[in-house]
């Protein structure tokens, strides 16, 4: 059936996940971006509430946001909202006949389903609330099994389980539009892979990476720091091509330990194009180098759409670039291609490199997403690193420990790179703030400790206080 168009302003009900808050926003605007619209809500600060009202330019629009997002789990075209039943009634009976009518003629059928957040209803008052519907204009049959047309009731109950309310905060009707792909993040789970290892990323998080940097069809996206390469299968699910880099030569080929429990080495088809080939996107695969991110391998005019890394914090992996020449000892059990010797390497460094090869290799609009460690006592945002060509546009946290985080940002490539941009953010004084995070590692591991001495103290004084 043809909807016919009209001037009237829509408005849709986002229903989101509870979780991963702070990243929600920047993943809906990024996408309503990708595809030519903007992020207008109603609320100026959504928080942690499930439901958002957003203003979406159509229909086509909000289905292709739902393609993507692992943020949300459903959306629908807004026909009333209200504090009380009584105000829904009253919004629903302003909501304009002409854009009911497609919907409630006699010969589509229909369902009406209940959702309620922080509060659990029974059958019968679910029935009830159905039935104080019967003034909507529905001329067509019930059907519970394939409907036309799906409506939801939504309400909500507040954010405090130890604290429901009798009566709900809000009250939403709407048509149902599309699902999420929450769906992804089971399917892609890390437990299911088949060549992992110790920072391999979570698949949430990673298709939330991938929807930053606005990844789409045959963009390429690249991974410096590519590990087992669980960044790039987010962005190959979403029609990119995709490479990477890393200096650990045995993570590369898939030789060496294994990362996986009750397994002593890895298998021999365990690597990051078997990966891909897991999740029949093999299709999407270029290439891996064994090389070191601190040292472009790229001839100058190679581009990529969109960079996407987590680069080792010196936790669970260390912060490692090659050394110099009178470093590296050339053995005869030294592949010809194998780098044996390395030095440390900063996270000042890594990250003065990253935004710089960025700048360079990115093609303008391109984005750069990547995770930033730090220190929390110490953190304010004058300490993210910042480069002349790229623009800061989301900056999350994710808590690590109580002293720790990471926190995932996004930036967008604004201007050409030119050769004296190079080293234009040096002489910041907000980057040389940031160069007292090169003792991330000392500080996450002193909170550690002394949490560990905290602890063991409180027993001590536990079991003298029984004794």
């Amino acid at each position: 059936m043809a909807i016919p168009s009209s001037g009237v302003i829509k408005r849709y009900l986002l229903l989101l996940a509870q979780e991963n808050f702070e990243f929600r926003v920047p993943e809906i605007k990024s996408l309503l971006s990708l595809y030519g619209g903007q992020f207008n809500s109603q609320q100026d600060n959504p928080g942690k509430s499930p439901f958002w009202i957003l203003s979406v330019p159509s229909e086509e629009m909000a289905k292709r946001l739902m393609k993507r997002t692992v943020c949300a789990k459903s959306i629908f075209e807004l026909w009333g909202h209200g504090k009380s039943t009584a105000e829904l009634k009253k919004s629903l009976m302003s909501y304009p006949q002409e854009q009911m009518d497609p919907y409630v003629q006699q010969d589509s059928t229909y369902k009406i389903n209940i959702h309620t957040f922080n509060k659990t209803l029974t059958q019968i008052e679910k029935v009830s609330r159905i039935d104080d519907l019967a003034f909507l204009p529905f001329k067509g049959k019930v059907n519970l099994r394939n409907a036309d047309h799906i409506f939801c009731l939504l309400e909500d109950y507040g954010l405090d389980p130890n604290n429901i309310p009798q009566q709900p905060l809000d009250v939403f009707f709407g048509r149902w539009i599309a699902d999420g792909q929450r769906d992804l993040i089971n399917s892609y789970s890390v437990k299911k892979r088949h060549f992992i290892g110790n920072t391999s990323m979570d698949a949430c998080l990673a298709f939330i990476m991938a929807n930053h940097a606005r990844v789409k069809d045959h963009d390429i996206v690249y991974d410096p720091f590519v590990g087992t390469g669980g960044l790039l299968i987010p962005s190959a699910h979403f029609g990119a091509y995709v490479c990477g880099m890393d200096i650990d030569y045995n993570t590369v080929h898939g030789i060496g330990k294994a990362s996986r429990k009750n397994q002593k080495w890895r298998g021999p088809d365990e690597n990051i194009r078997a990966n891909l080939r897991q999740y029949g996107l093999e299709k999407y695969y270029l290439d891996v180098f064994v090389s070191d991110a601190s040292k472009s391998i790229w001839r100058k005019g190679m581009q990529f759409d969109a960079i996407i890394t987590d680069p080792p914090y010196g936790i669970r992996e260390a912060t490692r670039k090659t050394g110099s020449q009178k470093e590296i000892l050339k053995t005869e059990a030294c592949m010809d291609n194998h780098i044996p010797v390395s030095s440390n390497y900063h996270l000042s460094d890594i990250f003065s490199d990253l935004l710089n090869f960025s700048a360079e290799y990115l093609k303008r609009g391109g984005r750069l997403v990547y995770w930033l460690p730090v220190y929390r006592p110490e953190y304010t945002e004058e300490v993210i690193p910042r480069h002349p060509c790229l623009k800061l546009i989301s900056n999350c946290e994710q808590m690590l420990s109580s002293h720790t985080s990471r926190r995932l940002i996004a930036m967008e490539k604004v201007k050409e790179f030119e050769d004296e941009d190079q080293y234009a953010h040096l002489l910041d004084y907000k980057y040389q703030q940031y160069k007292g995070h090169n003792s991330f590692r000392e500080k996450y591991f002193s909170g550690v400790t002394k949490r560990i001495a905290r602890d063991e103290k409180a027993n001590q004084t536990h079991a003298n206080e029984e004794h």
